[in-house]
């Protein structure tokens, strides 16, 4: 089996990346900000049912810092290159994102170029493919690109676009190593442990009753054992080399139909959900003080949709339903006691 860096293993789809190299037999090398987290991301991996933990290593590397990528890519086959800022606000200024996203695939890819890895999968989002368009009824696929000099486009967008686009340039420009990139769209799934990722937050305020209402506007939704796994097969595929692969499992989904998704799948667990829609304007307002909020409000009212099949088809992806994506959140959350009810017990 292959030695496989995974960028990000304290993240929410670095975990589950991790969990399903280890359950293919690879070795697998992760890297983290400060070694002092190994013991913590262990312990969450091991709850999760990890195998062969031994054979699971641990590198101190940072995005903005060139010391510990030589040594993180060391001897590899193969890296998953996952960790990438997404903050829950917008900050207060978009390269807080766009340095750490951009600079740190370029340190990534320089050194794997110089350690002969043989294939990186960068994981992009939807971000880089679906915003800064006129509305159209067409659903996205893996030829469209952001355009980040629109107006409805969020740091974190641009953050992903021009990381993303730094990569293919950079493989082009120096030939190597391969590149295949995975364009996940919201990620959901069973969280690892209280460090969520901010799509898990959509969960969890409306489990928490902690939404007013909700807002007019779509996203599409994947399991993150999914996307781990659309991490895993371009790994090793030939057809992967210089593809993008667009993950989402079905037509995004109102706000309103995943409250009514988890209502109903769920029964009481789900009673302090909403299902009252707000109107736009006054969610422009309460963006005004809340940085929460400001983060959607460029997309309320717009309709967005987007296909997986090329993933499909050419990767034999075949991704769980949406709704099975977001009860498993919900039911992760309450099993981790992360929930308003759990917390105060």
């Amino acid at each position: 089996m292959s030695l496989v860096l995974v960028t990000g293993g304290s993240g929410f789809i670095g975990g589950h990346c991790i969990l399903q190299l280890l359950a293919q037999g690879h070795q697998v090398r992760t890297t983290v900000r400060s070694l002092a987290r190994e013991a913590e991301v262990r312990a969450l991996l091991k709850r999760a049912g990890a195998e062969g933990d031994d054979r699971l290593t641990f590198a101190g590397a940072d995005l903005e810092r060139d010391a510990g990528w030589p040594e993180a890519v060391a001897g590899c086959d193969f890296v998953l290159h996952v960790a990438s800022p997404f903050p829950p606000t917008v900050p207060k200024h978009e390269d807080e994102l766009i340095v750490p996203a951009r600079e740190g695939a370029l340190r990534l890819l320089r050194a794997a170029r110089a350690a002969g890895v043989k294939r990186v999968v960068l994981t992009s989002s939807f971000a880089a493919i679906g915003y800064g368009h006129k509305p159209q009824t067409a659903a996205f696929d893996e030829r469209d690109w952001t355009d980040v000099w629109g107006d409805d486009v969020a740091p974190y967008a641009k953050s992903k676009t021009l990381a993303e686009r730094a990569a293919w340039d950079f493989v082009g420009k120096e030939g190597g190593p391969e590149l295949a990139v995975v364009n996940p769209v919201g990620v959901f799934g069973p969280v690892l442990g209280p460090d969520t990722s901010t799509s898990i937050l959509v969960v969890q305020r409306l489990m928490d009753g902690a939404l007013p209402g909700l807002p007019q506007m779509s996203f599409g939704v994947v399991d993150v054992r999914d996307v781990a796994d659309l991490h895993l097969r371009p790994m090793t595929d030939p057809r992967a080399k210089g593809e993008r692969f667009l993950a989402t499992a079905g037509d995004f989904m109102t706000f309103r139909e995943i409250a009514l998704t988890l209502k109903s799948r769920l029964g009481e667990a789900a009673r302090r959900v909403p299902t009252r829609v707000l109107p736009n304007w006054l969610l422009r307002v309460a963006s005004l003080a809340d940085p929460t909020v400001r983060q959607i409000t460029p997309e309320l009212g717009k309709a967005k949709n987007a296909t997986s099949e090329k993933a499909r088809r050419m990767l034999g992806w075949a991704p769980r339903s949406r709704e099975d994506a977001l009860v498993a959140t919900a039911e992760s959350l309450m099993l981790l006691g992360l929930l308003k009810e759990k917390r105060a017990a």
